[in-house]
């Protein structure tokens, strides 16, 4: 099925290397990074899988669960996080979900024939405590995940919600806002006293 924004995403149960979950139930109220890996024992993976736990506390501070994902066993992605922690210098605690019938790659369209028939390419989805996606991106296999770009879309989507703006073009955390042409440019200069109108259809307020 093809996973659109703004959709539910798709509930599964499956065995992971912290035993077994539920998407939904283990969610919870948190946002979840889900990503997928082509392979365990493979060079990339073995980098972004570092990444990601060397950024625990960044997620956790976003409220936002890793849970990975590779077409492997519980039993290879635990031999394998030894390999991760001992390149990466990292402390693997997220948990990986064992796909090896290709089940949940197919839900999410993980599995690309023209890439490979069995292998995940490097798949993204941002979950809200929804249950909602919120954002995807997809990374062929020979290029590596950027995690700078991970947290700020989260920062985005989250600093979105909250304060009811957009964001424009390469945004982070304490730049101007955009405030969205649902809301009237009177309405705005009540609620945003520093208020910018650049054209009328780009008005920008700061970031608080």
């Amino acid at each position: 099925m093809t996973i659109f924004l703004g959709q539910t995403a798709p509930d599964f149960t499956v065995n992971t290397t912290k035993g077994e979950i539920s998407l939904h139930q283990w969610a919870g109220d948190s946002w979840v990074f889900f990503f997928s890996h082509p392979a365990d024992f493979t060079p990339i993976c073995t980098t972004e899988m570092g990444m990601t736990a060397k950024h625990a506390a960044d997620f956790a501070a976003r409220n936002t669960k890793p849970l990975g994902l590779s077409t492997d066993t519980v039993e290879e992605h635990l031999q394998w996080i030894s390999d991760v922690n001992e390149t990466q210098g990292t402390d693997l605690q997220f948990p990986i979900v064992a796909d090896p019938d290709l089940r949940v790659a197919k839900l999410y369209e993980m599995i690309h024939p023209e890439a490979s028939d069995t292998a995940a390419v490097r798949s993204v989805f941002i979950i809200d405590p929804n249950k909602k996606v919120r954002l995807t991106m997809t990374y062929p296999m020979n290029v590596g995940r950027n995690f700078d770009e991970i947290l700020r879309v989260i920062d985005a989507l989250q600093t979105a919600d909250k304060k009811s703006v957009a964001l424009p073009a390469n945004w982070t955390p304490g730049d101007e806002a955009i405030v969205p042409l649902s809301v009237s440019t009177e309405d705005a200069q009540a609620k945003y006293p520093d208020l910018k109108v650049l054209k009328p259809y780009l008005r920008v307020t700061k970031d608080y």
